[in-house]
């Protein structure tokens, strides 16, 4: 992009862009560090439960805050570029519409790649920081909850395959950004498949495996899930269709429609509802503390 070449002009570009990018980092780091600390654990002393719980909640939280930076300097810069036509006023409303209101971003790749990316932010929020009422909603429907958040990711890394201006054409740099994710996916499987929570085995017997969150059709189905996943990464790895295009290619389509994100969102929200009434019903039933456990008591991403 030739046009941002000029650094001193373009700087808040720039910052938006460095802390886009350091969020995707911390991001990947949290999700690893709690794909660990919920699944089976490497048998290194440095690497005990106790710390890989304090390494997901510091970096968990650094993300969230990374994320909303990234999202304030592109309202900067947008505030910047508006302000050749409109008024101030006027320039920082168009901004705060286009940066901030899901779906207010109207022209091009953005309509679609800035709406993922809001999506991501909002879920965040709730989902990052649930672990400091879980005294108020008991540590079962938090955890229930929690599961979700691998869901912040995916649409955070989503977004930047979309949008990042460095990741738009085909070439090493995007295909490293595909080759990134299958570690991800081999963590999540491995977590799916030996859970540290031995209520959450699928060969799990006894009374504690009624406080699972996920019935185990649901659990069977999510593993299978990730396995196709993981065959999919694969396939855009070694075949090179990753979605990017050549330079000289006008810009692809936005896809999918909107709409199709917001009735995601819907049955994505309606999903976790229900599985925390479903542990909320379970706990009451068993008679089960809703005060939270000792640190280790396990928080990672993914489904039960």
């Amino acid at each position: 992009m030739p046009m941002l070449a000029d650094a001193d002009e373009f700087w808040m570009y720039w910052m938006c862009q460095a802390f886009g990018w350091s969020a995707m980092l911390w991001a990947y780091a949290t999700v690893v560090f709690g794909l660990l600390r919920s699944g089976p654990r490497p048998r290194l002393r440095r690497l005990s439960a106790a710390r890989l719980e304090k390494w997901h909640r510091t970096t968990s939280l650094t993300t969230i805050g990374l994320m909303f930076m990234h999202a304030l300097f592109f309202f900067l810069e947008q505030t910047r570029t508006n302000r050749d036509q409109w008024s101030t006023g006027r320039s920082m409303w168009t901004a705060f519409v286009d940066v901030f209101v899901p779906g207010g971003y109207a022209t091009g790749t953005g309509r679609v790649a800035i709406l993922v990316g809001l999506l991501a932010l909002y879920l965040a929020i709730p989902l990052g920081l649930a672990f400091y009422l879980r005294h108020r909603t008991g540590s079962r429907a938090w955890l229930a909850l929690h599961r979700f958040a691998i869901v912040v990711y995916i649409l955070s890394a989503w977004h930047t395959l979309l949008y990042t201006t460095q990741g738009w054409f085909d070439g090493p740099f995007r295909t490293m950004l595909w080759v990134l994710q299958i570690p991800i996916a081999l963590l999540l499987l491995a977590r799916l498949a030996a859970p540290a929570r031995r209520s959450e085995r699928l060969t799990a017997r006894g009374p504690r495996t009624r406080e699972t969150a996920l019935p185990v059709s649901a659990r069977w189905l999510g593993r299978a899930a990730v396995v196709a996943v993981l065959l999919a990464l694969v396939a855009v790895v070694v075949s090179g269709v990753d979605g990017g295009r050549s330079p000289q290619d006008p810009p692809l389509a936005p896809w999918p429609e909107k709409w199709v994100l917001w009735v995601g969102l819907a049955l994505f929200v309606l999903a976790a509802a229900a599985t925390v009434v479903r542990v909320r019903r379970r706990t009451e039933g068993t008679g089960a503390s809703k005060t939270s456990g000792p640190a280790g008591s396990g928080s990672g991403s993914g489904s039960g």
